[in-house]
């Protein structure tokens, strides 16, 4: 019989990472992608910082991950979200061999894995992530809900 090892979350590296894009006037997304139990990088959103639609914090964890394993693909990866990933994050997910992706809020608006484009359903979709949802998202949910109440 196989042996399972203990589920460790890294989703409050992630919620460190979404309060600090919101420090910053970002909107409250963070990311940490993780090879056999080591944090390998973690990042917030950094669009308006960067001047850059695609820096989103799960691009950035994978364009940091990928640079440090000198690979563009990241078997064994687990990746954790604060949000729901959208279209784009999810086909950047499923391009770099993401092995499991573990997200707190649903986004019903602007996600690509849940609702919309539901990229990892996709015929031309290459790999597709264990995706576990849920994980810390009413805090998740808290920080973006308060982040826009005070934009209104």
């Amino acid at each position: 019989m196989k042996e399972q090892r203990a589920f460790r979350s890294f989703m409050e590296i992630a919620l460190e990472e979404a309060r600090a894009a919101a420090a910053r006037g970002e909107v409250p997304v963070g990311a940490c992608l993780v090879m056999a139990g080591e944090v390998v990088a973690r990042a917030g959103n950094r669009t308006r910082e960067l001047c850059d639609p695609t820096a989103h914090a799960e691009v950035l964890v994978i364009r940091e991950a990928c640079g440090a394993q000198g690979s563009e693909r990241l078997p064994g990866a687990d990746l954790y979200v604060t949000l729901e990933p959208c279209p784009m994050c999810a086909a950047a997910i499923s391009a770099a061999r993401v092995a499991r992706l573990y997200y707190g809020a649903a986004d019903p608006k602007s996600g690509g894995v849940a609702v919309g484009a539901r990229v990892f359903s996709h015929p031309q979709c290459h790999h597709v992530p264990e995706v576990y949802d849920g994980i810390g998202g009413t805090e998740a949910e808290g920080l973006l809900r308060a982040f826009f109440a005070g934009r209104r």
